[in-house]
């Protein structure tokens, strides 16, 4: 009979290190799949559903302030349509933003800010980028102003809760204007009504002024950082309630 020989004391001492190397190899391993899944996921949310964008103007105070960074879904407009009173970022249409100087960085600052735009943490072309709220959608005819100071879209008047006006001023625009949206267009406009390039002051651009739709990235539905500023961004269907009844 063949009697099993036991381990030596020193063998048993020489495989322990082996299965601990082993042991910490699988665990690298396993960090590394789970860095490059979490990294799939991010671009493709990005890609496809969300992305990050930051405020580079007060166009759209008290609504958005300065440097916040908000949370845009890009199905709007591809698969979800616009809506009045949408908060949208889009495109410049052509001459509404300044030109702006390139920047030198050094390699490692440009090589972070790729890797956290690639994960959706940062928006290095949001200077590149508009942020305005809908007021008309194609067909519509938007004026201003009423005798009261509001302006009108397809003949009915807003009550507009979320404009920031200057301190004695009431009405809703210091530019009158009256215009009706083309097909595939938008008019919109800033928050911080009287501080804010929008439609009305890029009339005599290329596009007069209309915002392509094709030219929008998405709707910007929540204010993600900083934490005190976090906030869901509303559309006000009240405030536009009976517009689309009266449109062409």
């Amino acid at each position: 009979m063949t009697t099993a020989l036991s381990p030596t004391p020193q063998e048993s001492s020489d495989k322990r290190p082996r299965r601990r190397t082993r042991g910490m190899k699988i665990f690298i391993r396993d960090i590394v799949l789970i860095l490059i899944a979490a990294i799939v996921i991010s671009v493709g949310i990005k890609a496809f559903l969300i992305r990050s964008f930051y405020i580079p103007s007060g166009s759209m105070e008290n609504t958005l302030q300065i440097n916040d960074r908000i949370i845009v879904n890009e199905l709007v407009p591809n698969l979800i349509p616009i809506e009045h009173g949408d908060v949208v970022v889009f495109r410049d249409p052509g001459g509404w933003l300044p030109p702006h100087e390139t920047v030198n960085e050094n390699w490692f600052v440009t090589s972070v800010d790729w890797v956290l735009s690639v994960v959706g943490l940062s928006a290095p072309d949001s200077n590149d980028h508009l942020i305005k709220r809908v007021i008309g959608l194609p067909g519509d005819k938007v004026e201003c102003c009423n005798t009261f100071g509001q302006m009108s879209v397809n003949g009915v008047p807003l009550g507009e809760p979320y404009l920031n006006l200057p301190k004695g001023v009431t009405k809703a625009s210091g530019t009158d204007f009256s215009v009706t949206v083309p097909k595939d267009s938008l008019w919109v406009m800033g928050d911080n009504r009287y501080d804010s390039a929008d439609s009305r002051y890029n009339t005599n651009k290329p596009g007069k002024g209309f915002v392509p739709i094709e030219n929008v990235v998405g709707r910007a539905f929540l204010v993600s950082w900083p934490i005190d500023h976090w906030a869901w961004l509303d559309n006000y269907p009240t405030v536009f309630a009976g517009v689309e009844d009266k449109g062409q």
